[in-house]
């Protein structure tokens, strides 16, 4: 068993589990080491807490989110394949408190889970050029499914949830800015 020391991951560190297009594709995809671990802090404030990664890819929020502190970390994602990178990552480095579901984010019930990441995983929808790969559908329409169910599932929260969002212009209704950083990428919410 590789060791894993969560608090000192670099990105590189944990973009070297992979290898092609994966690799090359981590710094449009998936958030920073440095970031995860910011919101990840926010986002579990107590043992237990229940995380939802919407949109997942290879697990990179969850894996270094779970490793850094005591919550428990789901990510959906709707490319199986990335499943499988993502938990065999998760296995190499033996951290317990994570899975990843194979699944459209729509089929997802929300009330199982008591805080949110979301790194706008819906724009590959509108920006083809951006998009992973071509295995899922990818158009507009989706884009404005997705949202607006992330929408509603999210307004159906209880009062205290939150939420932290990276890049995009999407903001969740019904859910107060708490703070920033200083170019406005990184959104920590909770529900009003």
């Amino acid at each position: 068993m590789d060791s894993f020391s969560p608090l000192f991951i670099s990105d590189k560190d944990f973009d070297d589990n992979f290898s092609g297009e994966i690799e090359r594709q981590s710094a449009r995809h998936w958030a920073p080491a440095a970031i995860v671990k910011r919101a990840a802090k926010f986002l579990v404030d107590k043992p237990g807490v229940k995380v939802l990664d919407i949109g997942s890819g290879v697990g990179k929020f969850c894996i270094i989110g779970a490793a850094c502190n005591e919550g428990f970390f789901t990510g959906v994602e709707q490319r199986e394949y990335l499943c499988l990178l993502a938990d065999r990552v998760a296995r190499k480095f033996n951290v317990t408190n994570v899975k990843f579901i194979h699944t459209n984010v729509t089929e997802v019930d929300f009330s199982q889970y008591d805080a949110f990441f979301f790194y706008n995983a819906f724009y590959e929808n509108i920006e083809p050029d951006d998009a992973i790969d071509t295995s899922v559908d990818l158009n507009a329409r989706l884009y404005e499914l997705y949202t607006a169910q992330l929408t509603e599932k999210l307004l159906a929260m209880p009062k205290g949830t939150r939420l932290v969002t990276y890049w995009g212009d999407w903001e969740p209704r019904g859910y107060n800015l708490v703070y920033t950083n200083g170019n406005d990428a990184l959104r920590f919410w909770e529900r009003g």
